[in-house]
């Protein structure tokens, strides 16, 4: 099994090296921006190799890139103009539906880059030496900078485990420049015997996840101190907004990054007191879950109650919490798939009745109109995403293959699974609430 992670290392350079990284970071940056503006003027290609026929002897002449650099250029221009293009489609698709009136203006003019980074190859661009030490490409020849990091990457770097590409990245608060590296690492081959537990995560934003396994053992994660957080950072911004000084466009700057940077510790700290080893790990598939959900009136239109339930959800990590369970799980011998996530908020798990009036007023509180079962509904949801990870998992081990994510583009193999599904029931034996329904 591979798995691929992401090495931040610390480049401890001098004031000529930052000078020599500073310069071939920027000389990449304005390629970037040339590139995308001939590729806009000459038909708007997601196609890196066609792109590359048309500017590479102008990055290597004009702006004097090595010819790796002048490669890896035009790979980025395409993937950016294939993610757009992407995007495009999929708003001519929504306008022709109904579904909005907006259309997508990503595309108007050639798209611009701000950030100053560079794209690497291992070898030929980087390179590692003994005592820490990292062989980094410029404008000027070759430099040798001491890194430093996070010890279980170092030791990953050490061992000689398989290194891919590298960016840099330079922080402009602490003017710091970092090297990006991707670490390949070839993990053992998980059986569906071996992973003895399974436990269902459900997510949301009143409470950020909660997980069950069918020993009817609980975690809740409250988002209380996120909700309080993101909205300290919003009166903030809104208060820099209007300030409108370009000190105050500074510290918008600082603001949002440091509320990125709490989001991400929050979603650290809540996988890493999920993920145990040898366990089975269901998440919801949310895909496009905000194209489903989108509210029915935004900006001006829409009243500050609603604004607000619009910015709670636009701030909602969810993709974020999902990646770190799955990236940590294997790791420790254990495995994360996705299952569909219709009906999981609306089911019985007892029955099995699915309505919208099971939970009321949208509230915490579940209570089937059908057999009265009453329990937390993020517990429910949890509880549902469990039953359909043992049925993956039942489906595993009687054909020998696993499916990690299911296939959302066959409506005929979407309603056979939702059937299945439906005869779902949570044991009584695990629930000491039915006595009580």
């Amino acid at each position: 099994m591979l798995q691929v992670i992401t090495a931040k290392l610390k480049l401890e350079a001098s004031s000529e090296q930052k000078e020599l990284l500073r310069e071939v970071s920027l000389a990449y940056r304005d390629a970037l921006n040339y590139t995308s503006q001939i590729n806009f003027e000459n038909g708007k290609s997601s196609n890196g190799t066609k792109i590359q026929k048309l500017v590479y002897r102008d990055l290597r002449t004009e702006f004097n890139l090595p010819s790796q650099m002048a490669c890896n250029v035009p790979r980025q221009v395409g993937a950016t103009y294939k993610g757009l293009l992407t995007k495009l489609k999929q708003n001519e698709e929504a306008i022709r539906s109904g579904k909005t009136k907006k259309r997508f203006k990503g595309l108007d003019e050639a798209p611009k880059f701000i950030s100053r980074t560079c794209n690497l190859n291992y070898l030929r661009d980087f390179t590692f030496k003994p005592n820490q030490q990292v062989s980094v490409i410029t404008l000027q020849g070759r430099i040798t900078v001491n890194y430093f990091g996070y010890n279980k990457h170092l030791e990953l770097i050490k061992s000689g485990c398989k290194i891919g590409g590298a960016k840099i990245y330079y922080s402009r608060v602490t003017k710091t420049y970092y090297l990006l590296v991707s670490l390949e690492l070839e993990l053992p081959e998980l059986e569906a015997v071996s992973l003895s537990r399974v436990v269902g995560v459900d997510v949301g934003r009143r409470f950020l996840a909660v997980t069950t396994d069918f020993s009817n053992k609980t975690q809740f994660f409250s988002g209380k101190e996120t909700i309080h957080k993101a909205n300290q950072y919003q009166r903030a911004r809104k208060t820099l907004q209007r300030k409108g000084t370009r000190s105050a466009t500074r510290r918008l700057k600082l603001v949002s990054g440091r509320e990125r940077r709490f989001t991400a510790n929050v979603n650290h700290k809540i996988s890493k007191r999920i993920v145990t080893p040898g366990t089975l790990f269901g998440l919801e598939d949310l895909t496009h879950i905000r194209d489903r959900t989108h509210p029915k009136k935004k900006g001006k239109k829409a009243s500050t109650k609603q604004r607000k339930a619009n910015r709670k959800q636009a701030k909602w990590s969810f993709a974020e919490l999902h990646s770190f369970i799955d990236y940590k799980a294997v790791f420790v011998g254990s495995l994360a798939i996705k299952v569909d996530a219709n009906y999981t908020s609306k089911g019985c798990p007892k029955c099995g009745h699915i309505s919208d009036n099971n939970r009321p007023n949208k509230g915490l509180t579940f209570r089937c109109e059908c057999c009265n079962f009453d329990l937390h509904a993020d517990l429910v949801g949890a509880r549902n995403i469990t039953l359909r990870t043992i049925l993956s998992r039942q489906d595993w081990e009687r054909t020998g293959v696993l499916s990690v994510r299911p296939d959302a583009s066959s409506r005929e193999a979407s309603s056979e699974r939702l059937s299945r599904y439906s005869e779902l029931r949570w044991s009584s034996d695990a629930s000491p609430r039915y006595s009580e329904a």
